[in-house]
């Protein structure tokens, strides 16, 4: 029996990396996964049904944030020209010192306003304070992947603590929250320290997320100490061996792709983040021709200063044709494969969302096509790739619940919201003298 029904909107399909548009379709939506998507009027709905009106709007699946450190928007915009050294060890460590359990929380809430009026609806985010994060979630509805960052000074107290949260929150909140271990980067732990995530990853059957190969130095720093390069060395301790989600590994060689490709390894890329940098851009297209999935991010606001993957999409595709001095590269086709299946399978969700079709979860982002940027519209998804912005988004539904409607909030209080984070940071931007919670070697 239908509860939610979506009448009369255009859906976007995404069917061997080919894009296509259905006009004027019902989406019928029971509990929290997809009935049917059906010719508009053509079946009856049930007069208890939830009715949204789709005249107008583009029907496609909820973006996925495949990487994020989401209550990072404390800083955003604070810390701008500075080298990456810097960024980290005089500016962003420091002040993450100061991060309490509250104020996670409160961060949390905050991004995940700015991702669902984005028409984001799943998250994998890589941070501090994580059961905080998971109640966050658990209020506002979102999907999300979830790791507690721990470095190797913490030692295995401090990894045994992320353990106790992937126990308590893995697969909880009717699916809607999965938990996996969150090494914060071979530059930051140690060989043994990585081996003792990979027997507790074991042990609780999840997956690890970790940043990885971020930056040329970091590769070189790697084949320097331990003689091959971080990809290699992750697959030496074992982490390869597990459902990995490598946050960014942009410097990957040729023997690492290859590499790649025999195991359960996804990549995430923010190419906002690394051209804001000046790091440089990862070797996308080759990692699509080895068949490695590659989702979109956001990484931390503080370093992208949004988390709206919709304009990660945009950049995604023209930085690739610029570097690669190719116009063909990344067609729309494969690029929203990319955004869609390739982001969920990234996030560890597999096939259940990133494509809306019968029993899939109901993860849908519905967004306006009526703007002047968006007339005329001669191919509704090559308008979404290079026209539409984020503020077209009109509503938003993950597992089956209204989580926005005419841009209006339904889970999270923006005012309440922005009045917590407000009074936190003046104390949250402090930088005391020897105070950061880790150092980043150069």
């Amino acid at each position: 029996m239908t509860t939610l029904a979506i009448l009369n909107c255009d859906v976007l399909k995404v069917e061997h990396k080919t894009a296509s548009v259905a006009a004027a379709q019902d989406i019928l939506i029971e509990k929290e996964k997809i009935e049917k998507i059906v010719p508009s009027g053509s079946i009856s709905i049930a007069d208890n049904a939830i009715k949204i009106d789709g005249h107008g709007l583009l029907a496609m699946p909820g973006l996925i944030n495949s990487h994020a450190h989401t209550p990072m928007v404390y800083f955003r915009g604070l810390v701008e020209d500075v080298t990456v050294e810097e960024w980290f060890n005089d500016y962003i460590w420091p002040m993450e010192s100061n991060l309490t359990e509250e104020d996670v929380y409160w961060g949390m809430l905050l991004g995940i306003a700015e991702m669902i009026e984005c028409g984001v609806t799943t998250v994998a985010d890589h941070y501090f304070y994580m059961d905080q994060e998971a109640e966050a979630v658990k209020e506002s509805g979102m999907r999300a992947n979830l790791a507690w960052a721990v470095f190797g000074h913490q030692g295995e107290k401090g990894l045994d603590r992320t353990v106790e949260f992937i126990r308590k929150w893995n697969n909880s909140v009717d699916g809607r929250i999965l938990t996996w271990l969150g090494p914060h980067a071979p530059y930051t732990t140690t060989p043994e320290f990585l081996k003792l995530v990979v027997k507790k990853a074991k042990e609780l059957g999840v997956g690890i997320h970790i940043h990885v190969s971020e930056t040329r130095d970091q590769v070189q720093n790697s084949i320097r100490d331990h003689g091959c390069t971080p990809v290699k060395l992750l697959q030496q301790v074992g982490v390869l061996d597990h459902p990995t989600l490598l946050a960014h590994c942009s410097f990957a060689t040729d023997e690492d792709i290859e590499l790649l490709t025999h195991y359960p390894a996804g990549i995430a890329q923010a190419p906002k983040t690394y051209m804001k940098h000046g790091v440089g851009l990862a070797p996308v297209v080759k990692f699509l021709k080895k068949g490695i999935p590659v989702g979109l991010a956001s990484d931390g606001a503080a370093s992208n200063n949004t988390l709206d993957i919709l304009e990660q999409l945009r950049l995604m595709v023209l930085s690739q044709r610029v570097s690669l001095t190719d116009p063909l590269a990344l067609p729309v086709g494969e690029l929203l494969d990319m955004a869609f299946r390739g982001s969920a399978r990234v996030s560890g969700f597999g096939d259940s969302i990133g494509d809306l079709k019968e029993n899939n979860l109901a993860d849908i982002a519905l967004i306006r096509q009526d703007g002047l940027q968006n007339f005329p519209c001669f191919n509704p998804a090559v308008n979404l790739v290079f026209s539409i912005n984020s503020s077209q988004f009109d509503t938003v539904i993950c597992n089956g619940k209204v989580l926005m409607q005419n841009r209006q909030l339904k889970t999270i209080n923006k005012d309440k919201v922005k009045q917590e984070i407000s009074k936190r940071l003046e104390r949250m931007t402090q930088r005391v003298k020897g105070k950061s919670i880790a150092f980043y070697p150069s």
